[in-house]
């Protein structure tokens, strides 16, 4: 098929391309009574798009009326679809199904949907589409209903102050809904209001606002307030206004400036790191800006670099401080000049400050100051020994209060050994006591003292100084042999040599290094002896010739290296000993040796003496008590052999036991004094002095059965006697007695003496058990 056959006449009753009325008639028949085959036929004419304005009022108005030139008489249904019929939205566009009439329903709005696109149908009576369907397309003609609108209600700019004509500052922009294409949204700009200066000015077409005028000042106006307008219609339609704030940025146009040219202040002596005051400023500027930030300097009056001035963030005033204490009796008052600037360099355009300099007076106030000692520590030296009641030194302070009358007191406040005075008003120290060394007091030799000194001001202020004295050493004290005795090998050559040393209570340089030297009085000592020196505190004595075993008393003289040295003569107590393989003494000789140290020879011989009359007494003695044992076991034992049995004898054991507890008769072992009714209870040696007298041994238990009677009834008896020692004492348990006829139990074992005994086996114990074999052998 080709291209729908529909014929749409705009307002009016009939369409027809060239056709009668009859024609049209007769051909009308041959379409609805029988289908022909297809043919191309063409359209009558292409309908244009259709224009309706938006916000038209008259409801339902007639936009077009569409016939098929296949129409059948009274036989052509009309029909359309698409947006605004049987789309959203819906009901806008509607037709007379009989006369192909389309009308608007609706008011529409260009700026919701600009164009509709509708497709129209031809069908006959039983539904049977006579033609292809068409387009119908319907244009909505804008009206200038929308206002502009500004993007933003407030536009913000800035620009430095100062700037050039012609500077730019911002740009506001408007939009509107209408259609671009027309006048309807042809925008321009303009501003309404801002003041009365008028320094700015805005571009009507692109709405870029710029400066328009020089003389933009931060200092009289830092806020721009603008009212700008967008109007359509090229300027003559509907309009709508908006603001524009515009700050200027501030540049450093303004010098600061002093407030006054003079400033007074005061301050007390002695104080440091303390505000004396401010200095106060102004500036136009920005505050809390680099243009606003002061600098401030001391021109002059500070050579000393008293004072210091920094800037307060807070206010920007300076502050004026004190950096080293300052004294009123040296300057009582300070003139200074100060400047202030900017952080910021000034714009070469600003012009400069008259009062970019001011003059500040300080006035020093006078105060009670503390004493101070110049020579602190004061130290001196002191030879020890020196008596009591010496003046040491004089030790005084200084008032720095010269224009005060005021006096000072001394005193010492410490003094650990309590061997100092001091005079209260002339501050001499002198020795209390002698002054001893060594003593804990001492810390190296130096002695510390604190000193007070006080004025007599209201209140009083003190200072405290440090007196450190020394303990010269004096060379009182010679040095000492150490050891004073030795032994060494006969031999020369062979290990006869001994090192000597001495010691010296005395500090250096009085002391090492020390000399050694045989005794001058004594020139035959050479012959055998030589001294040689071995480091600074010890020297090596040699013998020069073989001599004997046997002591020495070498006469030596000691001298220190003391200013002037002490010497001491002394003795050297040498034994010379029997010389071993490895020239070393022998054990003999060295103990020998050891047990002489010391002692002179006459002393030695006297010694020996005694202890061999000694040994000789001991010996006798021992010989008439083993005598007497001897015969005392030869004479019991021959009365009791028969009658040894080999078994465990009851010595007055307290239940059970053996039956054969008969076969030896204890009381042979007792004291026949005990047998006597009339005897006196023996005393026991170990019951303290103020005990009573024991209680005599109890009768023993006849029976096995009364042993746990018997132990119970002993305890008792022991717990409740006050005579008895405590229970971790040494207890005898049977007395025997004094002076009893029976031997002792361990003479049963001694039948045999140390003259039956061969002890001759120990030599082959090794060299250990050697000796005994000498001294029990023979």
């Amino acid at each position: 098929m080709g291209p729908p056959l529909l014929l749409a006449c705009l307002l009016a009753p009939l369409c027809a391309r060239g056709a009668s009325p009859a024609q049209a008639g007769a051909a009308a028949p041959q379409a609805w009574g029988q289908h022909e085959a297809p043919r191309r036929v063409k359209r009558a004419w292409v309908i244009p798009p259709i224009s309706v304005s938006e916000n038209h009022k008259r409801i339902p108005h007639l936009l077009v009326q569409i016939k098929s030139d296949k129409q059948q008489p009274g036989g052509v249904i009309y029909s359309i679809k698409g947006p605004g019929v049987d789309e959203e939205p819906l009901g806008i566009f509607s037709i007379d199904k009989f006369s192909g009439k389309v009308f608007l329903n609706a008011m529409l709005d260009r700026e919701e949907q600009d164009r509709y696109r509708l497709r129209a149908f031809a069908l006959d009576l039983g539904g049977v589409t006579l033609e292809e369907p068409t387009d119908l397309e319907i244009i909505v003609v804008d009206q200038n209903d929308n206002r502009p609108l500004f993007r933003q209600d407030v536009f913000t700019g800035r620009v430095v102050e100062g700037a050039e004509p012609g500077t730019c500052v911002m740009t506001v922009d408007a939009t509107d809904a209408d259609d671009p294409d027309t006048d309807n949204a042809a925008l321009r700009y303009s501003i309404l209001e801002q003041g009365t200066a008028g320094m700015f000015s805005i571009n009507a077409t692109t709405g870029e606002i710029c400066t328009a005028r020089p003389g933009l000042d931060r200092e009289t106006m830092g806020v721009y307030n603008l009212t700008v307008q967008a109007a359509d219609m090229s300027g003559d339609g509907l309009t709508t206004t908006a603001m524009a704030v515009i700050y200027l940025e501030d540049i450093n146009d303004n010098a600061p400036e002093f407030t006054k040219e003079e400033f007074s202040m005061e301050v007390e002596e002695q104080a440091a790191g303390v505000d004396v005051g401010k200095v106060f400023v102004h500036d136009k500027d920005l505050a809390g800006s680099p243009s606003w930030l002061a600098k401030f300097t001391i021109l002059e009056g500070d050579p000393e670099g008293a004072f210091a001035i920094r800037t307060d963030p807070h206010t920007n005033d300076g502050v004026l401080s004190v950096l080293k204490p300052l004294d009123h009796e040296v300057r009582d008052r300070f003139e200074l000049t100060v400047s202030v600037q900017n952080e910021r360099p000034l714009e070469p355009s600003a012009p400069g400050s008259p009062r970019a300099l001011a003059t500040v007076r300080v006035r020093v106030r006078d105060v009670n100051e503390a004493p101070a000692f110049r020579e602190n520590p004061r130290r001196v030296s002191v030879l020890e020994g020196t008596p009591p009641g010496t003046a040491i030194t004089t030790y005084t302070a200084s008032d720095p209060d010269t224009q005060q009358l005021q006096s000072l007191s001394y005193a010492l406040l410490y003094d650990p050994a309590d061997w100092l005075q001091m005079d209260p008003h002339s501050g001499t120290v002198r020795t209390k006591r002698e002054l001893l060394h060594p003593s804990a007091f001492l810390q190296g030799g130096w002695y510390i003292a604190l000193v007070l000194a006080r004025d007599d001001a209201e209140p009083p202020l003190s200072a405290t100084g440090t007196l450190s004295i020394e303990i010269l050493e004096v060379n009182d004290h010679a040095p000492q042999l150490q050891p004073p005795a030795g032994a060494l090998c006969g031999r020369p050559g062979r290990g006869g040599t001994l090192l000597l040393g001495a010691t010296d209570d005395d500090r250096p340089p009085h002391g090492a290094p020390f000399h050694f030297q045989l005794s001058p009085q004594h020139p035959q000592l050479a012959r055998n002896w030589s001294l040689a020196r071995f480091n600074v505190t010890h020297a090596v004595l040699a013998v020069l010739a073989e001599l004997p075993e046997g002591p020495y008393s070498l006469p030596l003289l000691l001298r220190d290296s003391g200013t002037p040295p002490r010497e001491q003569q002394q003795l050297l107590n040498v034994s010379v000993c029997h010389c071993g393989r490895d020239g070393a003494c022998l054990d003999g000789a060295l103990a020998a040796a050891r047990a002489g140290a010391g002692i002179t020879l006459g002393a030695l011989m006297i010694i020996a003496g005694s202890a061999i009359l000694l040994l000789v007494l001991a010996a006798l003695g021992a010989a008439r008590v083993r005598g007497r044992r001897r015969a005392l076991r030869k004479g019991l034992l021959q009365r009791s052999r028969d009658d040894m049995r080999d078994n465990i004898l009851n010595y007055d054991e307290q239940g059970g036991g053996e039956e054969d507890q008969d076969a030896y008769d204890i009381n042979q072992l007792r004291h026949p004094e005990l047998f006597s009714p009339r005897a006196r209870p023996p005393l026991r040696r170990d019951a303290p002095l103020s005990s009573g007298t024991p209680v005599a041994p109890r009768k023993l238990p006849s029976s096995p059965s009364d042993i746990e009677e018997f132990i119970n009834e002993g305890l008792e008896a022991a717990d409740s006697d006050p005579s008895v020692p405590p229970y971790d004492t040494a207890l005898i348990y049977d007395y025997e007695g004094s002076g009893s006829v029976a031997s002792p139990l361990s003479s049963i074992v001694s039948s045999l003496t140390d003259e039956d005994q061969d002890y001759d086996y120990l030599s082959e114990w090794g060299p250990r058990f050697r000796r005994l074999a000498d001294l029990y052998g023979h």
